[in-house]
């Protein structure tokens, strides 16, 4: 299957797709971390929307771990083209997830009281800058010729 994109290896650096990918997970882990403290915070243990922004955060998490393994794997030498393949869908999974991240952030923040709104807002924040560098890398991907699997398509890999 490498035929499919024959010269990435020779003529593309990994290295500018690794890193906006890791600096999207970077911004994922301030995201679980914060709204999962809120768990365990007596006024915001039980905040409307958290379960549910949860249960789209742990697959976009989980695809951007992956699409990071997979940039890894590229920069380290493999060159097979089911890696790319991989990294791509993960992607486009991670792209869906942080759809019902934003909503569930957002039914958060109208619920939580006054002193704990800027505490979501931050949070907003560090979503809005996973998913602006998980553009730059798809963008990046994008302009080296790589395609990306439709939105519409059942993605292997979903969590």
């Amino acid at each position: 299957m490498i035929a499919l994109y024959p010269n990435y290896y020779r003529v593309n650096n990994w290295q500018p797709i690794l890193n906006f990918l890791q600096q999207s997970l970077y911004a994922e882990e301030m995201v679980c971390a914060r709204s999962s403290e809120l768990f365990h915070i007596p006024q915001t243990q039980d905040l409307k929307g958290n379960n549910e922004m949860h249960n789209h955060l742990i697959p976009a998490s989980y695809h951007r771990v992956t699409s990071v393994g997979s940039a890894r794997r590229l920069v380290n030498g493999e060159q097979r083209q089911s890696i790319i393949a991989t990294m791509t869908t993960c992607i486009v999974n991670a792209e869906k997830q942080d759809k019902g991240v934003r909503e569930g952030l957002k039914v958060m923040e109208e619920n939580a009281s006054p002193e704990y709104k800027p505490v979501i807002k931050l949070i907003i924040q560090w979503q809005k800058q996973a998913e602006a560098y998980l553009k730059q890398a798809k963008d990046s991907l994008q302009a080296m010729g790589v395609s990306f699997p439709s939105g519409n398509e059942q993605q292997g890999g979903e969590y």
